[in-house]
């Protein structure tokens, strides 16, 4: 499938869910997700506006060398008494550009780090975009899996409820057990209402990422690749936007060499400009001792020597305190970019640890379900001897249950961290582009 089709596909696909009805839910990819949520974004928007601006000052600064051409035209309106100072026209035409600056080079090499900061500024807007849809999409799939295991378990709370209710009346169990059982069955709902208003907000989330209507979406697990690992050991790659921090520096130092030799080196400009004289409405001729001619054409170049100029020289100083200021930043960028990869990396131990530790006690549990399952079907074996262990009842059953169902959304909720936290660290040493390619291989 070629990268056209894709692309067409997934435009298809998002066009489908924008007819459809908001109520109306739809599998959607991880990667149409992140598309959509490129497209959308407000940031990378400007962040593309930006590049167009920046592309326009570059040419701007280049294109001084190129000559200008203006024409202008005027007709008196009434006749003209007098001398006035310089010769009548009907239309005049100038022609000017610059021949040799050495600042203006330092503008131009300004102008040219300046779009290639903008570049990298649309390409970190572009990579935050797609961490931000990845990880609603991401945490939205995963509370999916646990609204289903907490309607599972109000399934199996309402059918603790009636045992306990049942063995109370027969006079079995105390009336303190049906409480216990109802306070399950409390704790179970109310685990479920937060599941859904965390679900209602990531809904909320990526409708307003992508642009599709609410509740238009939903995750796909199987569009979700696996997270690659990456270690702070990796050689991290130079992010997007400190690339673009260091390229902003670059140019106000190159901006300032610039303003600081405006007042050293001399400036040359050539300038061409004709005039088509009239005597319509005029009385010029009276005032010269040979007819006015009608074509007068002149050309020259023109140098400009700076002497003083304390408002350049000002201008200078302040270049020079923008690019100090801006080399900061960008130093500034880089060392809270290593000291997130140093939080993230102790923190992915320890969510890595906290997953696995929650994934065996998810599978104990599910031991003990069947356990419990086999004992109550062929009974516990013991026999009515004295101290033999007593049969076990359903409510054991069910709480065994519950327990395991709570144990898989703990699980759920531990692989979930770990995911974010990857995701993270992956921004962080600069492989985001890697996770987006992997995304368009699925």
């Amino acid at each position: 499938m070629t990268l056209h089709y894709r692309g067409f596909a997934k435009l298809s696909i998002a066009s489908a869910l924008l007819a459809a009805s908001a109520s109306v839910a739809a599998q959607v990819s991880l990667a149409t997700v992140v598309d959509l949520a490129q497209r959308n974004s407000s940031a990378v928007k400007i962040a593309q506006a930006d590049v167009a601006k920046a592309d326009a000052v570059y040419s701007e600064s280049k294109d001084v060398i190129i000559p200008s051409l203006s024409v202008s035209t005027g007709v008196p309106v009434f006749p003209e008494v007098g001398f006035t100072g310089q010769p009548p026209s009907i239309w005049s035409a100038s022609m000017q550009s610059l021949v040799f600056s050495i600042p203006q080079k330092h503008y131009i090499d300004a102008a040219r780090s300046g779009l290639r900061a903008a570049t990298s500024r649309l390409k970190d807007a572009r990579e935050q975009a797609a961490l931000d849809a990845s990880s609603a999409y991401v945490e939205l799939d995963a509370v999916n899996r646990e609204l289903e295991a907490a309607h599972q378990q109000e399934t199996m709370a309402a059918r603790l409820v009636e045992i306990e209710q049942q063995r109370a009346e027969a006079g079995v169990d105390p009336l303190s057990e049906m409480l216990q059982a109802r306070l399950v069955a409390a704790n179970v709902k109310l685990a479920r209402l937060h599941l859904e208003s965390r679900a209602a907000q990531l809904s909320k989330q990526l409708a307003s990422l992508t642009g599709l209507p609410l509740g238009s979406i939903a995750p796909d697990h199987a569009s979700i690749p696996e997270i690659p690992e990456v270690h702070a050991e990796d050689k991290p790659r130079t992010l997007p936007g400190i690339d673009a921090a260091r390229l902003i520096a670059r140019s106000r130092l190159d901006q300032a060499r610039g303003d600081q030799e405006t007042n050293y080196f001399p400036q040359l400009g050539f300038a061409l400009q004709y005039y088509r004289n009239t005597t319509i409405l005029n009385s010029v001729n009276q005032f010269f001792a040979k007819p006015l001619p009608a074509n007068n054409f002149a050309s020259g170049i023109s140098i400009q020597i700076p002497l003083f100029d304390m408002g350049h020289r000002a201008k200078g100083r302040e270049s020079a305190a923008d690019a100090l200021r801006a080399q900061v930043e960008a130093e500034q960028a880089q060392r809270q970019n290593d000291l997130a990869i140093s939080d993230l990396t102790t923190s992915l131990r320890e969510l890595d640890a906290q997953a696995e530790v929650a994934a065996l006690k998810q599978q104990i549990a599910a031991e003990q379900v069947r356990t419990v399952e086999t004992q109550l079907e062929n009974g516990s074996g013991a026999g009515s001897a004295s101290g033999a262990a007593a049969q076990l009842s359903p409510r054991a059953e069910q709480l065994a249950k519950i327990d395991e169902r709570q144990k898989f959304t703990d699980s759920e909720e531990a692989s979930l961290g770990l995911a974010r936290a990857r995701l993270g660290l992956l921004r962080a040493l600069g492989h985001m582009q890697d996770w987006l390619n992997e995304l368009h291989t699925k």
